[in-house]
């Protein structure tokens, strides 16, 4: 009773068959790959969007902008 054997796996697989179907399982594989191909592709980093931007970018001058933030609206006290 401890581990399940190969007959017991095979019922199991024959009962998701029946409750989702084959294309309801083929769609969820695709979207799982599609999830862990985007992951993998996010973790490598630098991906031809990324070297776009990063050309498209004007370079940093290291110039120091100073300035005062104002509050637009007026508030009554």
């Amino acid at each position: 009773m401890g581990s399940l054997s190969i007959w017991h796996w095979l019922i199991v697989l024959v009962i998701v068959l029946l409750i989702f179907g084959t294309k309801k399982l083929r769609n969820i594989g695709a979207d799982l790959g599609n999830a862990v191909r985007g992951f993998k592709n996010g973790m490598r980093g630098d991906s031809e969007e990324d070297k776009s931007e990063k050309q498209a970018q004007p370079p940093v001058t290291g110039k120091t902008i100073e300035g005062e933030v104002t509050d637009k609206t007026q508030t009554k006290a």
